[in-house]
């Protein structure tokens, strides 16, 4: 189960406000946002950027922060924090099993992914021999 204090998050803003807006958009049955809370911090955040109306798909979702500011940024954290204190929410926690890359290496960087899978450190503890 993986946690994240809403107050110290011991991530920066961005990355902060990225993490809350994936997992409030997630398909997460596992997390201890409620689906009110997680759709009224999107829009919320989403009415920080936009003129218009969220959109209701969930799909369509997403909000672009890389035309934002540190003022838009810093807005969006409070505005996250408030609403969880709204709903009594200092802790989220939620369980999600790792998945599948969703994209595949470039052919430049297979040599460098194929390596690395079949790399096995020794171990500086254990007493097998050193290997040359």
């Amino acid at each position: 189960m993986q946690t994240l204090d809403v107050h110290n998050p011991g991530l920066p803003d961005l990355q902060f406000v990225l993490m809350v807006l994936a997992l409030s958009t997630s398909d997460l049955e596992m997390l201890t946002i409620p689906v009110p809370v997680r759709k009224t911090v999107f829009n919320r955040c989403w009415a920080l950027l936009h003129e218009t109306p969220p959109p209701e798909k969930n799909e369509d979702r997403r909000l672009d922060l890389r035309e934002s500011d540190e003022v838009t940024l810093d807005a969006m954290v409070i505005v996250i924090r408030r609403t969880f204190e709204e709903h009594h929410i200092t802790h989220i926690a939620w369980d999600h099993p790792p998945s599948e890359p969703t994209r595949t290496s470039t052919p430049e960087a297979q040599p460098l992914v194929d390596r690395l899978q079949n790399f096995n450190p020794v171990d500086p503890n254990s007493s097998a021999p050193e290997q040359n």
